[in-house]
């Protein structure tokens, strides 16, 4: 119809525009974009990493094919604003890493519910981690790792009452391992009292530690070697090793630090016994230290009466560590800011004391204006109490 209206020529231009007209629009395309990413932050997937040794790669792990391995990863991407709780079943000692900072250890077989964001301040407001799971026994159930859905259940009558009970790991140290050492320090200076009643006199009497002299009776009058000696020093290593593992435990399990790390009743028995073998050891070389460092000064005539000081001085404030002891059990649930505070507080005071009590007493027979014991007192007392006091109280 329109060919009769238009001349031949016109006709096939006009028609061969249209068909381009119609061409491009077919082929059209919107202008490129890219791809909308969708992050799931503060989310746990089933998919798992091991680690391939040889390339020291992370590779997908492969259910059947990586039975040897016990350290499995994952990366998360964690909002620090928002609650990130996962629930998983746990063996005995199995770990939880989050980039290689260790924030969680099962001292029981049970099943857990922590939170990743509140459990170690993160660096970032949101960013990715590395996190690991490793279990040195048994291979760890992956499948139980979960995200943390609780179940809420509302009552119209007793909604205001509900309570959501979490199994949520100890945020304090077990202390039934630190009640029977209390319990055995208390036995062991009753049996003291009853079977050395004048060596106990002429220690934990209030009189002589405010003599002028040193005594020469009792404990102080016995050679350093002899059975009554070994037991009151072994009784002061206890209580002294006892509180130093309950100052560290209640560190080590304060967010503040960043040392997260629940100790169970085991570790904090090995620690009592390898600190209280150490407190021992120390004061039995330190007659050795004082006899090598007396004879480099020439001042030997000094070192009997500055070892009987030491001894006395540690001896009559141990006395009163127990009882500091006790104070940790009762309040350190409720207050335990105040009660690490008096516990570092008596460490510190128990050896300051000490040391001043064997200057002052090494003053009274050698003025310290002699040159030698001025360095000698430096050498034996002054650098061995900065360090002690940095190791167990300014260590962390």
């Amino acid at each position: 119809m329109l060919r009769a209206f238009l001349p031949e020529t016109s006709f096939k231009n006009w028609l061969a525009g249209i068909l381009l007209l119609l061409s491009t629009g077919a082929f059209a395309q919107y202008p490129d974009r890219e791809p909308v990413r969708v992050t799931s932050f503060n989310t746990l997937s089933s998919g798992w990493l091991v680690n391939e040794g040889r390339a020291n790669r992370l590779v997908p792990y492969v259910k059947g094919g990586h039975e040897e391995r016990r350290a499995f990863y994952q990366w998360l991407a964690i909002k620090r604003d928002q609650p990130f709780e996962i629930s998983f079943p746990a063996t005995n000692g199995l770990c939880l890493f989050l980039d290689n900072r260790l924030i969680f250890r099962a001292d029981s077989s049970a099943n857990y519910t922590i939170d990743l964001t509140s459990i170690i301040p993160l660096p970032k407001p949101e960013g990715k981690y590395l996190f690991a799971v490793w279990s040195p026994n048994a291979l760890p159930n992956l499948a139980g790792f979960q995200n943390y859905l609780p179940e809420e259940k509302y009552d119209p009558l007793y909604a205001s009452q509900t309570v959501n009970l979490k199994n949520k790991p100890r945020l304090l140290p077990n202390q039934n391992a630190f009640i029977i050492f209390l319990l055995l320090i208390g036995v062991i200076y009753g049996s003291l009292r009853t079977s050395f009643p004048v060596d106990f006199n002429s220690v934990f009497r209030v009189g002589s530690l405010f003599r002028k002299t040193p005594p020469e009776e009792g404990f102080l009058a016995k050679p350093i070697g002899s059975w009554s000696s070994f037991l009151f020093i072994t009784a002061f290593s206890l209580s002294f090793s006892l509180l130093i593992v309950a100052i560290h435990a209640n560190i080590q399990n304060s967010f503040i630090f960043n040392r997260v790390f629940w100790l169970s009743e085991s570790d904090i028995t090995a620690r009592i016994f390898s600190d209280a073998v150490l407190i021992l050891g120390f004061i039995f070389l330190k007659y050795v230290f004082l006899r090598i460092m007396a004879y480099i000064f020439d001042v030997g005539g000094v070192v009997l009466l500055q070892y009987r000081e030491f001894l006395r001085s540690i001896l009559f404030m141990g006395m009163f560590l127990p009882f500091v002891m006790m104070l940790y059990l009762a309040f350190n649930h409720t207050h335990p800011g105040v009660v690490l505070w008096i516990s570092t507080l008596a460490v510190s005071t128990l050896l300051v004391i000490t040391t001043v009590r064997i200057i002052n007493t090494l003053n009274k027979k050698v003025p310290l204006l002699n040159l030698h014991l001025f360095s000698y007192i430096c050498a034996t007392e002054i650098i061995p109490l900065s360090v002690m006091l940095k190791l167990i109280v300014f260590n962390y």
